[in-house]
């Protein structure tokens, strides 16, 4: 199933931008952001966007019966198994949805739900650190390219999540 995609150069958050599409009436898609300037933490908290990371959000239609813990481990997995293509170190998830390699975060993961018409929408937020990391006091960060053989894109990590989703999104139905 394909996802209509939105690109922007720079946004408040592509969390906020796929919320707001939802409510404009579209089903399924993804946004994408060069520079994000309000990116969404978990409860509350702000995500550091540093520019040439990837800052990407996924919205779609859900089951209205699934849980949150099982919504969180699909979309810690389909991230995981995507980004573990891309480098030999293992990508472990840190509960409840931070991905890190070698005990450093590469990347968060943001869920929002949202009902419009009877229906329940999932939005992921994805923030994967890939040429640079923030200085975050008492927590180690990374980026994915330093894991990396060779220079991994923006536009093929973004393919890669992309296709990810377009085969596994029927796993929330």
């Amino acid at each position: 199933m394909k996802f209509k995609k939105f690109y922007y150069k720079k946004i408040k958050s592509t969390n906020d931008k796929a919320l707001k599409y939802i409510s404009k009436g579209y089903e399924k898609g993804i946004v994408l952001t060069d520079v994000q300037t309000k990116g969404k933490g978990q409860r509350g908290k702000y995500w550091i966007s540093l520019k040439g990371n990837l800052f990407m959000s996924v919205f779609f239609e859900i089951k209205n019966k699934i849980s949150l813990k099982k919504i969180t481990k699909i979309n810690c997995y389909i991230v995981r198994d995507s980004l573990q293509k891309l480098t030999d170190f293992k990508i472990l998830i840190k509960k409840p949805n931070d991905l890190l390699i070698k005990k450093q975060k590469i990347c968060g993961i943001l869920q929002e739900t949202i009902f419009k018409k009877e229906k329940k929408f999932l939005v992921v937020g994805i923030g994967l650190n890939l040429n640079k990391s923030p200085n975050i006091k008492n927590y180690q960060t990374n980026f994915i390219n330093f894991f990396t053989k060779k220079n991994v894109t923006r536009l093929q990590v973004f393919k890669l999540l992309c296709n990810s989703y377009e085969k596994k999104n029927n796993q929330f139905k």
